[in-house]
């Protein structure tokens, strides 16, 4: 039997409250801790992956390179890496850039209601995503996925529109 996954639960201002199992924090809608990686070539190209179909939440969808929770026992930049090397099948350095919250409800029994701690990083080597986390993954420029998403919003996750905008405005600089 597959152990059950505890996350962080947090409260307003991310202070550590303790830990729920990580489907039920979601179907109750609880505060709980996450990371979005986003990762970028020399080219300034970001690597977006589209979303297993099986997964819980927002399958099919194209999102943010990594994202994922903190579990039990473990800290915050060990998490980065243990979940980036799950999905993507590679490492590299993590720069924090900035926190944001938010709350959605996916439908009448899942919601996300997330601290979430955004990081930035770039790498150009071998990509290895893992086919239970990751349907697809590409390469795309900054204004042609600003583009994309004004056209065809419903193609991406709700966290990755929220945060995007100020992780392109990073990279514009």
């Amino acid at each position: 039997m597959k152990e059950k996954e505890m996350i962080l639960l947090v409260d307003e201002n991310d202070k550590e409250m303790g830990y729920g199992e990580k489907h039920e924090v979601h179907k109750k809608g609880l505060f709980h801790r996450a990371f979005s990686i986003f990762i970028f070539n020399s080219k300034n190209q970001l690597l977006l992956q589209k979303r297993e179909k099986n997964k819980y939440h927002s399958p099919g969808l194209w999102t943010n390179t990594c994202c994922s929770h903190q579990r039990q026992n473990e800290e915050l930049s060990d998490a980065i890496h243990r979940r980036l090397k799950e999905e993507m099948g590679f490492d590299t350095e993590l720069k924090e850039a900035f926190t944001f919250s938010y709350n959605f409800k996916f439908h009448e029994e899942l919601s996300e209601n997330e601290f979430d701690h955004v990081y930035i990083g770039h790498y150009e080597g071998d990509i290895i995503p893992n086919p239970q986390e990751v349907e697809d993954y590409k390469w795309v420029d900054l204004e042609e996925l600003k583009q994309d998403i004004e056209k065809n919003p419903d193609k991406y996750t709700y966290w990755f529109k929220i945060c995007f905008p100020k992780v392109a405005s990073i990279m514009e600089k």
